[in-house]
């Protein structure tokens, strides 16, 4: 995805933005996020977060009308806004029929059925952090890997008696290792295109960072699941497997639906598409192998069983699926999906984007960065500089590839004039946008996987250990002047690095 270039020439009509006039909406929109969570706890996200979100944005309309903005064109600022979420706001509705279909068809039971006999409870947060980084290594996407192997994992903790919030850190600290390093990820290629540099440069570079920090990530998550105590007894885990056995009779065929997608996500294949073939593959396979379950789940006599099994994938895939097993458990376990699960997350996106817009577009968010940038005083602090505006700008703007490119096309010039090499600016950009996105509850990321794991952001991320991690690595490299790549100087007489 590609941005236009930021911009700090403002023209006549337009003043341009004090310091006072930027902090103003960033800081009342810090204090209202604060109440929100301290008056609605993990609730804060279901409406208190979106109307914090838009009064901020009021707040900052009403600053650029004061430096001559007008109303359109802060709307037009809006609109691109959300324009960049577009498609991540298609793929959470696509999840949320994914989920509700592949529920219907089995697909879902099944991962966890044979995923309770396989993975040892001592070492279960260890292996979902190194399956679904071998997975989003070889696919490229964190989001696929969450909307698929995400939630049967979820689903298998649960039924172990684990914590759910660890293992959806290290779901999320497995996928990102593993998008990050990935040349088919569209962050791996953004970073390097903003930075000017090419991709395998920019991925080799990356392995001084991101090898140490899922080390670290994977021994704190052994530690964990060493130390944890809540497994169930034997009887317990018995009885959910006989359970799941009755009611969907689990077996190899009903995984088609997951080898699809991640055939089609390995070919490549756009996400959006990739996702709604995968909830076309667990519709069929609701209607050849879940018949009877679809027909219970319908409630309704009256209707041919053929109408009948229409009616319930239709809505498995805008409503979700209710599980009725008779463990309550496992009912709400398995009593997620539909797209309608997902309006409250497209709702946070929304408002988040508006927010964001309205602080470009004004040019406030570049009057900070600006301000950021004269604290620059060697090679140390432009790095650890670059991890605090990506951050900052994840936070602020609500999406990790406008955090990727307005930070980047500001900085690369400031890098080029230090005499320093693309790779650090492009895996500086990776090591704070990318991997700190599904940290912020507002963030595109952020909300996806809250909605898609059925977890909390403010509850995974003290177990986001690889994401947290990492741009700590990268700064104390900074600091050390340890890899840190001085520029080619063959390559500015030769025009390659361009300024």
């Amino acid at each position: 995805m590609s941005q236009s270039a930021p911009t700090n020439q403002f023209s006549p009509e337009h003043k341009k933005p004090t310091l006072l006039d930027a902090l103003i909406p960033v800081f009342a929109l810090i204090i209202m996020l604060a109440a929100a969570v301290y008056l609605f706890s993990s609730d804060s996200s279901s409406g208190a977060n979106q109307i914090a979100l838009v009064l901020a944005a009021c707040i900052a309309m009403i600053i650029g009308y004061k430096n001559g903005y007008s109303w359109n064109q802060m709307e037009r600022g809006i609109v691109k806004s959300i324009g960049v979420a577009t498609g991540a706001l298609l793929i959470l509705f696509s999840v949320g029929s994914l989920i509700g279909t592949w529920i219907l068809a089995g697909t879902v039971p099944t991962m966890i059925y044979y995923g309770m006999q396989i993975l040892n409870p001592d070492y279960f947060y260890t292996a979902c952090c190194l399956l679904c980084a071998v997975v989003a290594l070889s696919i490229g996407s964190s989001w696929t890997v969450a909307g698929t192997l995400g939630i049967a994992l979820v689903g298998i903790s649960s039924a172990m008696g684990l914590d759910v919030n660890i293992t959806a850190g290290a779901i999320i600290s497995g996928a990102y290792f593993g998008d990050k390093m990935s040349p088919m990820s569209d962050t791996t290629n953004l970073a390097p295109a903003v930075a000017g540099t090419d991709i395998f440069s920019h991925i080799r570079h990356m392995t001084w960072t991101t090898v140490p920090s899922i080390i670290i990530a994977l021994i704190g998550f052994t530690f964990l699941g060493l130390t944890a105590d809540a497994v169930p007894i034997e009887n317990q885990l018995t009885d959910t497997l006989a359970l799941l056995d009755s009611t969907y009779n689990p077996g190899m065929h009903l995984l088609i639906p997951l080898l699809v997608v991640l055939y089609l996500a390995n070919r490549r294949m756009p996400a959006f598409p990739t996702v709604i073939l995968g909830t076309l593959a667990g519709a069929i396979c609701a209607a050849l192998f879940q018949f009877d379950n679809v027909i219970a789940f319908v409630h309704d006599d009256t209707l041919l069983p053929i109408v009948a099994l229409v009616k319930g994938i239709w809505i498995a895939m805008f409503d979700g699926y209710v599980a009725n097993t008779g463990d309550a458990v496992l009912d709400n376990l398995l009593s997620r999906g539909g797209m309608s699960s997902m309006v409250t997350t497209v709702w946070l996106i929304l408002c988040a984007m508006a927010f964001g817009g309205v602080m470009e577009v004004t040019g406030l968010l570049s009057r900070i960065l600006e301000s950021i940038l004269t604290v620059v005083t060697g090679t140390a602090s432009l790095i650890i500089t670059t991890l605090g505006v990506c951050i900052g700008a994840n936070i602020i703007t609500a999406d990790q590839y406008i955090a990727i490119v307005l930070p980047g096309r500001m900085l690369k010039v400031e890098y080029t004039r230090r005499k320093l090499a693309a790779v650090n600016l492009s895996r500086a950009l990776e090591d704070s946008a990318t991997v700190t996105s599904p940290l912020v509850p507002w963030n595109t990321c952020g909300a996806f996987m809250a909605s898609t794991l059925g977890v909390a952001t403010i509850a995974y991320l003290p177990y986001a250990f690889f994401n947290l991690v990492c741009p700590f690595i990268s700064a104390s490299y900074a600091y050390f002047n340890f890899k840190i790549e001085p520029l080619d100087e063959t390559k500015i007489s030769t025009g390659e690095v361009v300024g």
